[in-house]
C-alpha cells in the first residue's frame, strides 16, 4: 500500500471521528434541552441506556450547583445572609409601633405538617387526599395481612404508594392542583415534593384597595410566609396622600395578619414622575422590592418571590403547589380571570403576568427589581444564561392555569363610586387617556352609571358573558362568605335600581 493511500485513509479516519464527535456533542446538548419536556420521558423511563447518558451528561456539562449563600451582589442588595432562628419581627429590634417601615422580619421554615407519612413511605398532601378512603384502604390491607401474611400479591407496599385523590387533585401525592395539572408546565410530571416548604414572600403596592387586601390576606394567609405592603404619602399622580394603610394596621385593622405584614414606606416621589407616569408606574414596584428585600433576614436562594398589583389575588392551591414541591420551572405567569367595577362584569379571556419566581433568579435576572419580573424580557437580560446555567436545567416560563381554568381573579376598578373617583384623581399621569382629567368623568352619578352598565369611559359599552356568583372561581371565598357585606363587589347594586 503506498504512502498516499495510507494518508487518504488517515483522512478519512479522521474526518469520521470529527463527525462522531459532533454529533455526540449535538445529542447531549439537545438531550439536555429537552429532558424536561414529557414526550422525552417516553423514551427515559424505561431505557438504562438514555439513563445511563444522561449521568453522562452531567459530568460532561459539568453543571455547577448556585450557592446562594456566597453570592456576593445579592449580599449587597438584600443582606440575605443574616442567621436567626425566628419566623417573626425581628426581637433584638425594639422600635415603637410608629417605626413600622424600619422593622426586619425574620424568616424560618413552616412547620405546617402539609403531607402526610404512609407506612410504606408515600406522602400524600393532606388537603388533596381523601383521607376516608386512604383510612379504608390501610384498614382493608391490614385485615388480608393478618388473614395471611405471606400473601405476596396483597401484601405488596405498591396498594399505598399512591394517593387516593380528592377532586381537584392529581398526582401520586395528590398534590397538583386542577390549575397547575391543566397549565402549560412542561415538567408536570416529574414535580416531587419537597421535605421542607419554601418560603414565599408576595410583595404588593397599596392605595386604597382595602377590601380587595382583605380578601388576599384571607385567601394567602396560610401560604404566604410574609407580605411586603408598599405605601407611599404620595399618589401615582404626585399628589400628598395620607397613610390609610398605617392607620389601619395601628388602629387594630388587620391584626389578624399583621405578623405576616412587612410595611414599606415610600416618602418621597420620583424625579420625572409627573411628566413621565410609567417612571412613577415602575419606580413604585423597583422600591417595593428593595427596600422589602433588603429587610428580611434568613432568604434562602429557593424561595418563592411574587409580585402582584392590589387589584390581582392569586388563588391559593397555585402558590401552595409552588411552596411545597421541587421540579416546576420560571419565571411563572398566573392566569386570572377578568372582571370591571365588580366580579358581575366578567370580561373574556384571562389575564397573564409574570408575577413569580425564585429569590435567586429575582436577583441573578432581575437584579432585585419587581418591575423586571413582571416584563417578558428575561432571555435578553445580562445574567439570564449565567443563572440557567447554574440551575442545570432549561428555564421555560410557564402560567398556573390556563384561558378556562382561573387561577387568581383580576377585579379592575372594583370600588364603590367613591372609590372609583379616588382612583381616577390618583391615576399616573402616563396610561392616556387619564380619565380622571375630564370633570364630567368624575362625577358619581356618572360613574353609577358605568357600574350599572359594564361600560368604560370612552363611551363603549362591551358585552360580557353570563356570571353567577354560583359559579366556580366567581370570586375569592372570604368575599363570597361574606356576602352581605360585600355585596358591592359580587352583585351589580345598580342593576335593579335603573331597571
Amino acid at each position: 500500500m503506498s504512502s498516499r493511500v495510507r494518508m487518504r485513509i488517515r483522512r478519512h479516519k479522521v474526518f469520521l471521528l470529527c463527525l462522531l464527535g459532533i454529533f455526540v456533542v449535538s445529542f447531549l446538548h439537545y438531550y439536555k434541552a429537552l429532558y424536561n419536556i414529557p414526550l422525552l420521558q417516553e423514551f427515559s423511563s424505561p431505557s438504562n441506556h438514555l439513563k445511563t447518558l444522561k449521568i453522562f451528561s452531567d459530568i460532561f456539562w459539568n453543571i455547577p450547583a448556585a450557592d446562594f449563600n456566597s453570592q456576593q451582589d445579592v449580599h449587597k442588595l438584600s443582606r440575605l445572609n443574616v442567621k436567626s432562628k425566628q419566623g417573626s419581627f425581628d426581637s433584638n429590634e425594639i422600635l415603637p409601633d410608629g417605626k413600622l417601615h424600619e422593622r426586619t422580619f425574620v424568616l424560618q421554615n413552616d412547620p405546617t405538617p402539609f403531607f402526610i407519612h404512609t407506612e410504606s413511605g408515600a406522602m400524600c398532601l393532606k388537603e388533596g387526599t381523601d383521607l376516608a378512603d386512604f383510612a379504608t384502604r390501610h384498614k382493608l390491607l391490614q385485615h388480608h395481612r393478618e388473614i395471611d401474611p405471606k400473601d405476596k400479591a396483597i401484601n405488596t407496599n405498591e396498594q399505598m404508594v399512591r394517593c387516593p385523590c380528592l377532586q381537584g387533585w392529581h398526582g401520586p401525592h395528590c398534590g397538583i392542583p386542577t390549575i397547575v395539572y391543566h397549565s402549560n408546565l412542561p415538567s408536570k410530571s416529574k414535580v416531587t415534593p419537597r421535605k421542607v416548604p419554601r418560603r414565599v414572600i408576595n410583595a404588593i403596592n397599596v392605595n386604597h384597595e382595602f377590601d380587595l387586601l382583605h380578601a388576599r390576606f384571607h385567601e394567602l394567609g396560610d401560604v404566604v410566609d410574609v407580605f411586603l405592603i408598599c405605601e407611599s404619602n404620595f399618589t401615582a399622580y404626585g399628589d400628598s396622600r395620607p397613610l390609610l394603610f398605617r392607620q389601619m394596621i395601628l388602629n387594630g385593622t388587620f391584626d389578624y395578619i399583621k405578623h405576616k405584614i412587612l410595611y414599606i414606606f415610600l416618602d418621597h416621589f420620583p424625579d420625572g414622575g409627573r411628566a413621565d407616569g410609567w417612571i412613577a408606574d415602575d419606580y413604585l414596584r423597583t422600591y417595593l422590592t428593595k427596600n422589602g428585600m433588603s429587610r428580611l433576614k434568613g432568604l434562602k436562594r429557593d424561595d418563592v418571590f411574587i409580585i402582584d398589583d392590589a387589584d390581582e389575588i392569586p388563588a391559593r392551591d397555585g402558590i401552595l403547589f409552588l411552596k411545597l414541591h421541587d421540579g416546576w420551572t420560571e419565571p411563572v405567569g398566573i392566569h386570572m380571570r377578568k372582571s370591571l367595577y365588580g366580579f358581575y362584569w366578567r370580561q373574556f379571556g384571562t389575564l397573564n403576568v409574570l408575577s413569580a419566581c425564585t429569590a435567586a433568579m429575582l436577583f441573578k435576572v432581575y437584579k432585585g427589581d419587581g418591575i423586571l419580573l413582571r416584563r417578558r424580557s428575561y432571555y435578553s437580560m445580562s445574567g439570564f444564561r449565567e443563572y440557567e446555567n447554574s440551575t442545570g436545567r432549561i428555564l421555560v416560563p410557564w402560567a398556573i392555569g390556563s384561558p378556562v381554568h382561573y387561577a387568581g381573579w383580576h377585579c379592575s376598578w372594583c370600588f364603590k363610586p367613591e372609590g372609583i373617583y379616588y382612583k381616577l384623581i390618583s391615576a399616573q399621569n402616563g396610561d392616556f387617556p387619564r380619565w380622571g382629567d375630564y370633570s364630567e368623568k368624575r362625577k358619581i352619578s356618572y360613574i353609577e352609571d358605568l357600574i350599572q352598565t359594564g361600560g368604560w369611559f370612552d363611551g363603549s359599552v362591551p358585552e360580557y358573558p353570563p356570571s353567577d356568583p354560583k359559579e366556580h372561581m366567581y370570586a375569592p371565598k372570604y368575599l363570597l362568605d361574606n356576602y352581605k357585606k360585600y355585596h358591592y363587589l359580587l352583585e351589580n347594586p345598580y342593576a335593579k335600581e335603573k331597571h
